[in-house]
């Protein structure tokens, strides 16, 4: 469903009765009448609809978490803000960039259209710029040949849908100027070389059963997920075009199951 869309067309539509309420059937209605029930439902909605269209457009938008491929950094029913205009102002519905303000960065939080069906938001970490060569060899992660500094903290385990029982070791990780959490399975295979598809560009990445290699084309960047055995990212489906960019995730608003993650800012 494109709300976006369905939001504008209500705009138009509540707008478009507002006025021909003013121009055209007012100045013939007897002063003592009544507003018809529907130009009185649009002039109600069409203010509310109009900040709520805004809100959501060009500053922030909210999502909620449906996998666990972030954990730990964001669990499945973490609800989220996303800032719509960190990586520069985009007219809605198109989401053709208008004004020029920052770009992504290593390790930035963010939320983008699936390549493979842009009518999907997914969200991951930004692990790969334009022109950077990304490698991961042994649940290790290098960028331009340096070793991204991960650091082990403590064991982790969690439940799966389908009540499947996950053992998992959680590493503090600098990648850029964020200090995240990531989870590794170390009896999980590096790569899920048979889930690797036919992607665009496939050319720029060399890939065998243990590792890849892939070199970022340009306006392109390569997105990964905090749980790095369970996480459907850039690495099976490959590159996030420029175009595809909705915004940065910098805050969790709400979770119904744990209050105290209410507030919690995303590094």
């Amino acid at each position: 469903m494109n709300f976006p869309l369905i939001m504008l067309l209500a705009l138009v539509i509540t707008g478009a009765i507002w006025l021909l309420d003013i121009y055209a059937l007012k100045p013939k209605r007897d002063s003592e009448a009544k507003e018809p029930m529907l130009v009185e439902y649009a002039k109600s909605f069409f203010p509310v609809i109009l900040v709520v269209f805004v809100l959501r457009s060009f500053l922030v938008e909210p999502f909620k978490i449906p996998s666990g491929s972030m954990m730990s950094t964001l669990l499945v029913g973490d609800f989220i803000l996303v800032n719509k205009h960190t990586y520069g102002i985009r007219l809605p519905v198109i989401n053709k960039k208008i004004v020029e303000i920052n770009s992504p960065q290593h390790g930035d939080v963010m939320v983008f259209r699936y390549p493979e069906d842009p009518s999907l938001d997914y969200i991951k970490r930004v692990v790969g710029l334009p022109g950077d060569k990304i490698s991961y060899r042994d649940k290790k992660l290098t960028i331009n040949g340096q070793l991204i500094p991960s650091v082990h903290q403590a064991d982790y385990s969690y439940t799966k849908s389908g009540l499947n029982y996950v053992k998992a070791a959680q590493y503090m990780e600098t990648l850029g100027s964020h200090v995240h959490e990531t989870l590794v399975q170390q009896e999980a295979p590096t790569l899920r070389f048979n889930d690797v598809r036919a992607f665009p560009m496939r050319q720029n990445c060399d890939y065998n059963e243990e590792s890849f290699t892939c070199t970022v084309p340009p306006g392109h960047y390569f997105m990964m997920g905090d749980n790095r055995d369970d996480s459907n990212d850039s690495r099976y489906w490959g590159f996030v075009p420029e175009r595809n960019i909705v915004g940065r995730a910098f805050m969790i608003w709400w979770n119904f199951d744990d209050f105290k993650r209410i507030g919690k800012f995303i590094n």
